[in-house]
């Protein structure tokens, strides 16, 4: 049986940490970040972790990782 390919682009946005839980960066961080209030700024530098129907497909995606 061939092997399954792994999906580059989810595995350089999601991190699977030791206890198997799925990590992401927080969303809105690329530009229009000015006009933030330096509270959401601060909250957006943390990582979030992701709905279990996320981490559903992501595993599909990434079978080795």
């Amino acid at each position: 049986m061939p092997k399954i390919k792994t999906h580059q682009a989810t595995v350089k946005r999601f991190k699977k940490t030791a206890t198997n839980k799925l990590i992401q960066r927080k969303s809105g961080q690329d530009h229009f970040n000015a006009r933030e209030t330096g509270n959401t700024t601060r909250h957006k530098r943390l990582d979030i972790s992701t709905t279990k129907t996320l981490a559903k497909t992501i595993k599909m995606l990434t079978p080795y990782n």
